[in-house]
């Protein structure tokens, strides 16, 4: 007989004064939200201009990566080879990729300039001899840059999530060239705001900038490999910059997302310094900024706020920012991992704002989560607008390109709209449907 054993959502909803560093949950069973403006690796591919993604796996696991190229209307950039069972005994995997992705290549009206390849954790358990695989595809299509992806859910905790392998496997294709003076700002899948202080920062100084989710051309990526710095905020892009920095002697600059004042502009300075230009005034964008949410705070009072990580890199950061600089009430963030450049923020948020709950937005248990003690929530991120099943939310992700302090200024009149303004929640029932992340 089958007996429920647990009724109440308590593994998947914590205080965080009880919560630990780097990983506050369990590991347990998972439940997937459906909460779709997320990015994903098929999103993210997509930016790569006059590429073309095939994937190799089962149904299952195909089902979602053709919902997203559908939903973006990229099918003609997207093509898959189905793996069945049959297949796991009866057939030779180096041939059947070879051979499958030659027939879709033929098949396309015109070559593309670039394939990203995602071969699949099945791959792995078979032993297919992948090097081989992408050896014989280079011989037949001299002409085609491949990109050696994975979609491998698998061995994600134990070695590169496909996110980071995507990432650094793209800007593999990049070859030596002279370098100009030209910065990257690479790694993200969001383009930052052009009136951003980064942005004007190294444009005032003469320098062009190449963004990655900016690029129209391919020989536009190519031309990637003759900047000398690398700049990112994307934490996936780790691996990737540190290669390149050996690779291609591209120096790198991490400036992960900020929203304290201060650390913007330590965060100015240090890409100053790194090259050699001088920091413009920026001291009325930085007035304008803070006046901005303290107008924010007065309009939203004592309502709660919940934060989740698809928000932002640094839930905790911006939790921390808002309840100290300028006496938000957060009650709730929505993560699963304390990231480390968030350690800090956490760690003073367990010691300074008890009774912020800290909430799983994967723990199967977090499915019998409902908040019964708040008539009104303001939510910052889609997850949280669904387990909280709140209209009012801020309907971004990844940070939605906004920097500095004129992103700090953006933000407090995005949450002043949001918090006054009903929004229906279907519209984060689709990939990247509605949200600045849509391409």
């Amino acid at each position: 007989m089958l007996k429920q054993i647990n009724l109440t959502p308590k593994r998947a909803v914590i205080s965080i004064k009880d919560a630990n560093f780097p990983a506050p949950f369990n590991h347990a069973p998972e439940f997937s939200p459906p909460a779709r403006g997320t990015w994903n690796i098929v999103h993210t591919g997509m930016l790569l201009p006059e590429s073309h993604q095939i994937y190799i796996c089962a149904a299952a696991c195909l089902r979602g990566v053709i919902l997203t190229a559908a939903e973006m209307g990229a099918m003609d950039r997207f093509s898959t080879l189905e793996v069945r069972e049959a297949d796991l005994t009866a057939r030779d995997h180096e041939s059947f990729i070879i051979e499958g992705i030659t027939h879709i290549l033929n098949e396309l009206p015109k070559l593309p300039r670039a394939v990203l390849v995602f071969t699949a954790c099945v791959h792995h358990f078979l032993g297919t001899n992948l090097r081989y695989v992408y050896k014989r595809l280079r011989e037949r299509f001299p002409n085609v840059d491949f990109a050696e992806c994975v979609m491998d859910p698998i061995r994600q905790t134990k070695s590169l999530t496909p996110e980071e392998r995507e990432r650094r496997e793209i800007f593999r294709l990049l070859r030596p060239a002279q370098k100009k003076r030209q910065i990257n700002i690479a790694g993200g899948n969001l383009a930052i705001d052009e009136n951003s202080e980064i942005i004007r920062l190294i444009k005032n100084a003469g320098y062009k900038i190449l963004e990655f989710p900016g690029l129209k051309a391919y020989n536009e990526f190519l031309d990637m490999a003759a900047s000398s710095v690398n700049i990112y905020q994307h934490p996936f892009f780790h691996v990737a910059a540190k290669e390149l920095k050996e690779r291609l002697h591209q120096d790198f600059c991490y400036i992960p997302i900020a929203y304290d004042l201060d650390e913007i502009e330590a965060q100015l300075q240090t890409v100053a310094r790194l090259l050699n230009i001088t920091i413009p005034d920026f001291s009325s964008e930085r007035k304008t900024a803070y006046e901005t949410m303290i107008n924010a705070k007065q309009k939203i009072g004592a309502t709660p706020i919940a934060i989740d990580l698809t928000f932002t890199h640094r839930p905790f950061h911006l939790a921390k920012t808002l309840a100290k600089t300028y006496g938000f009430n957060i009650a709730y963030i929505f993560s699963d991992m304390v990231a480390p450049e968030d350690k800090e923020d956490f760690l003073w948020l367990k010691s300074n704002r008890e009774n912020m709950r800290l909430a799983s937005v994967k723990h199967a248990d977090i499915r019998l989560f409902a908040d019964t003690e708040n008539k009104k929530i303001l939510s910052l991120g889609q997850k949280a607008a669904y387990f909280l099943n709140t209209p009012y939310f801020v309907n971004f992700v990844e940070g939605g390109g906004l920097w500095g302090y004129t992103g700090v200024k953006k933000l407090a009149e995005l949450m002043i709209g949001s918090f006054s303004t009903k929004k229906d929640l279907r519209i984060i029932e689709k990939k990247a449907w509605s949200a600045p992340s849509c391409i």
